[in-house]
């Protein structure tokens, strides 16, 4: 796989290709491409070490730079998975949650690398949408949730 022009970089502590593998198992669309060994020590590790991984997740050209502990990730940054139902929905936050990640508020969770992940069902979007009374009662409905409960949020938009 060829560098896109423009490829969001995921800096990694040293787990970037476990990373990308996890992501290409989980999310369709996904993959892992090419995996960078440094030709010589770094501050970080060593010669031989994997040092970048391309890949993909959900249509997105991503590199995982493996650059040591000195910088963390913040929900500052994100990546966000549109889902079409409740089953959809589950799936994504189940594999995340359930391989050593950690759940959060409205619909958002973090991978076991600390990377933040929105799992936002497509209806939640076409809510907030649509503004008004209908984007106000499914906004509060979904304040209260950590993973989204699609039914709940169809039912908040009918009022």
């Amino acid at each position: 796989m060829a560098i896109a022009k423009n490829t969001i970089c995921v800096w990694y502590d040293k787990d970037a290709e476990a990373a990308a593998r996890f992501y290409a198992e989980t999310f369709p669309g996904s993959s892992v491409g090419a995996v960078h060994r440094a030709p010589t020590d770094y501050p970080s590790g060593k010669a031989q070490d994997v040092l970048m991984v391309e890949f993909t997740v959900a249509g997105i050209p991503c590199l995982g730079l493996n650059g040591g502990p000195m910088f963390k990730h913040s929900e500052a940054f994100s990546f966000q998975i549109a889902t079409d139902d409740q089953e959809e929905t589950d799936r994504y936050w189940n594999a995340i949650v359930g391989n050593g990640g950690q759940e959060s508020a409205c619909g958002w969770c973090k991978d076991r690398w600390g990377i933040s992940w929105q799992i936002t069902p497509r209806v939640l979007t076409e809510a907030m949408a649509a503004g008004g009374a209908e984007a106000k009662r499914a906004f509060t409905a979904m304040m209260d949730m950590r993973k989204i409960d699609v039914d709940a949020i169809e039912a908040a938009r009918r009022g």
